[in-house]
């Protein structure tokens, strides 16, 4: 298996966590020098290595017949990257499966991928709980079966615990269960089940309109932060390209992603102008995102990010271009 992550960083962190769960897994990226990579490649070959967490940029030119299945998970931010990467299974005539986790808010990437491919792509859902659950069980019966099987070393452990039962005066169950709990470790054998959402508010629920806290209109030039699903407060950052430059919310995403280690939770909304562009970032951004994107391009031409001003910064852009850019119904939606 291939999976596909955004960023080098990113690699790293799941080749790690993968690993940490008895994966057989490492990563590959820009930072990987290319003896080391050919060894790497060399191992996924022989079957020593199963999966490998890869950049676009490392993965590229690579063809493994063992290759079944392509994860991305991040999904490109473009056609031609997904194209790439689901070609690295399923070549020469062999099977291979392609799966990609999408947010909700990257579903527009996932709408450009199906119109380039002119192939809609399945929905698979999640197994729940007790779906794993089962499974999990399943393996454990066999796993007892496969033991069981194995009589030269049964009849010596027949004897040990038949020796701790005369000792103990232990019931052969119990034994069997604390054998059981040995063998598993610290690692539940099930998942506890999902915690059930608190419902949503009713209509009715909402508090009359008397009860509601004025807002303190005392800063009008500011703009109100917004909070995602992640809970990380999004701020508005203007980007010096705009409609002029033929930029497009995938490109923006796809730059400022790629050079400041960002992921698609971490966007809010893009609102495209004549000469420049305001972007919903975190709002308290690193000093290590601020210094990767200093020298960001796009289109050739540096973004030179910085925090909006809200109405009056918009007022003064059209001021120093000497037209009045009024905005357009698209912009106020997008």
């Amino acid at each position: 298996m291939i999976v596909f992550a955004r960023t080098k960083h990113e690699t790293e962190t799941l080749a790690e966590k993968l690993r940490a769960r008895g994966f057989s897994a490492t990563a590959i990226n820009g930072d990987v020098a290319q003896a080391q990579r050919e060894r790497t490649v060399s191992q996924l070959k022989s079957g020593a290595l199963d999966i490998l967490v890869a950049t676009d940029v490392a993965a590229r030119g690579l063809d493994v017949e063992r290759i079944s299945h392509v994860v991305n998970f991040d999904i490109p931010t473009d056609p031609e990257s997904y194209v790439h990467r689901i070609g690295r299974t399923g070549r020469a005539g062999r099977s291979g499966h392609a799966i990609s986790f999408v947010t909700p808010r990257e579903r527009y990437l996932l709408r450009h991928i199906e119109k380039a491919t002119r192939q809609p792509l399945t929905e698979m859902h999640l197994p729940s709980v007790e779906d794993v659950n089962q499974t999990r069980l399943a393996r454990f019966d066999d796993a007892i079966t496969a033991a069981l099987s194995d009589t030269g070393k049964l009849e010596f452990f027949r004897e040990v615990v038949a020796h701790y039962v005369r000792e103990h005066d232990v019931p052969e169950v119990d034994v069997a269960a604390a054998l059981a709990v040995v063998l598993q470790g610290d690692e539940p054998l099930l998942l506890e089940p999902e915690p059930e959402r608190p419902p949503r508010r009713e209509r009715g629920d909402r508090p009359d309109r008397g009860d509601r806290q004025p807002r303190d209109r005392g800063d009008r030039g500011a703009r109100p932060q917004r909070s995602w699903d992640n809970g990380v407060p999004l701020a508005p950052y203007r980007i010096n390209v705009g409609k002029r430059h033929r930029v497009e919310p995938r490109q923006i995403v796809g730059a400022i992603a790629n050079e400041g280690g960002l992921v698609h939770a971490d966007f809010g909304k893009i609102q495209i102008r004549p000469d420049f562009s305001i972007v919903e970032l975190p709002a308290d951004l690193p000093r290590e995102v601020w210094d990767a994107l200093a020298s960001t391009r796009i289109s050739g031409k540096l973004i030179e990010l910085q925090r909006d001003e809200g109405p009056g910064g918009y007022r003064k852009a059209s001021h120093h271009h000497g037209r009045n850019q009024k905005r357009s119904k698209r912009d106020r939606d997008y």
